[in-house]
């Protein structure tokens, strides 16, 4: 009999069982791939971006969702704390753009390996698994252990830490949803969150594959003309709709699709006023008076977006430029400050870099983790309703609350 079950080596589960180890406590962690940290290996592109050196504030300030529930957690273990872990286990970590946290070495395989290497440093403590766990025991409301592979395994405490929907192929195909229904806990329907989004107009596909970089990305509720959010940053085109990283964090404002309701508006010269990209204009008019629109525009824009904007314009596109009225001008202006695409729905959870929804905060105790309604039963990482926007914010999730639950089992 162990003191404590892990369901899941991802970031929270792997926390969890050092933490818990390190406590002298006996535990088992469960993990059906064939080694632990599978997602780990995937994020940051690969580089995994482990956690951001922001001040306490600024952590919070990313976390759109259920962000005073962490309060507890984040106080007891907070992105210094991450940090000075993993540079505890041999880790050399950099910070860049935006505070992101990294290895040194940009080798998301560093950060599983020191995970690795800390079990097997603990290998009186921690057994790992190779096997899926099936069902949680309970009985008169307190845990008792859990079925797996035919097998049962017995545990006061369980912590279930196997992440969302996002990335399946990682393991996280909703098993913890399961089961936390099955324990009585009410799940908030799920929903991807940093995600790609579908768009209503057709043209985005003729841009497929074109980056922008130093570009501000605008998100707005059509309902009220609100803005969700506005940052500076890269976006893509696809064949769908938008991705990149400043189209996953507008995604993370969106807490209900509705399509048409939301619109996507891309300045792509933040660094020019309009009264400054006004004089740009006219000189480059000025320098291709003779030529055809169309052919007018090589300095002021990536190739792949001049035959759209010409075709927003609504300037024909053989048009001479010394025949381009002060309106045609002033609308070409316009659209450069406020190119607008309309959302009409998220890619599929599958794409999602997180999953938003999940375990009711209220019905954890954010100190410790623990279940309020069957004793012993902990929840730690995605498997709970809290999502944050991209920069490690979400990884540092995981690691505070697999930290409390580790530490409280």
């Amino acid at each position: 009999m162990a003191d404590c079950i892990i369901i899941g080596g991802g970031a929270a589960g792997l926390m969890a069982a050092v933490t818990a180890a390190d406590y002298g406590k006996s535990v088992i962690l469960f993990e059906r791939n064939p080694r632990v940290g599978r997602k780990l290996l995937i994020t940051g592109k690969g580089r995994c971006n482990v956690t951001n050196n922001c001040v306490r504030d600024e952590f919070f300030d990313n976390i759109p969702c259920n962000s005073r529930f962490l309060y507890s957690a984040y106080s007891a273990f907070d992105c210094s704390d991450t940090m000075s872990f993993f540079e505890n286990l041999g880790v050399p970590l950099k910070t860049e753009r935006g505070n992101r946290v990294f290895p040194v070495s940009d080798r998301a395989e560093d950060i599983v390996i020191a995970f690795e290497r800390a079990i097997k440093e603990r290998s009186d403590r921690i057994t790992v698994k190779n096997a899926r766990v099936t069902e949680i025991l309970a009985e008169n409301g307190a845990v008792k252990g859990v079925s797996a592979d035919g097998c049962v395994y017995n545990a006061p405490s369980v912590l279930i830490a196997s992440g969302g929907r996002s990335y399946p192929k990682t393991g996280s195909d909703g098993d913890g949803f399961r089961f936390a229904k099955a324990m009585g806990h009410k799940v908030v329907p799920l929903r991807p969150s940093l995600v790609p989004m579908v768009s209503e107009q057709k043209w985005c596909s003729e841009a497929m594959g074109l980056s922008l970089k130093n570009v501000t990305l605008s998100l707005i509720d059509g309902s009220d003309g609100k803005k969700l959010f506005s940052e500076m940053g890269e976006m893509l085109f696809t064949h769908f709709g938008v991705s990149g990283p400043l189209v996953l964090s507008a995604s993370g404002h969106i807490r209900k699709m509705e399509r048409g309701r939301y619109r996507i508006s891309i300045d792509l010269k933040p660094a020019l006023d309009e009264k400054t990209l006004d004089a740009r204009i006219q000189r480059d008019f000025a320098e291709n008076a003779n030529r055809d629109f169309a052919n007018s525009l090589g300095k002021l824009l990536p190739a792949k977006l001049i035959p759209v904007i010409v075709m927003l314009s609504g300037i024909p596109a053989d048009k001479k430029v010394n025949q381009i009225s002060r309106k045609e001008r002033t609308e070409l202006l316009q659209l450069i400050k406020n190119l607008t695409v309309t959302v009409k729905d998220f890619r599929s959870i599958d794409e999602a870099i997180v999953t938003g929804g999940g375990v009711a905060v209220n019905e954890i105790n954010p100190k410790t983790m623990e279940s309020k309604v069957v004793s012993g039963l902990y929840f730690a990482g995605e498997v709970i309703d809290v999502d944050a926007y991209t920069g490690g914010f979400n990884l540092q999730i995981a690691f505070s609350t697999g930290y409390a639950a580790g530490v409280n089992m």
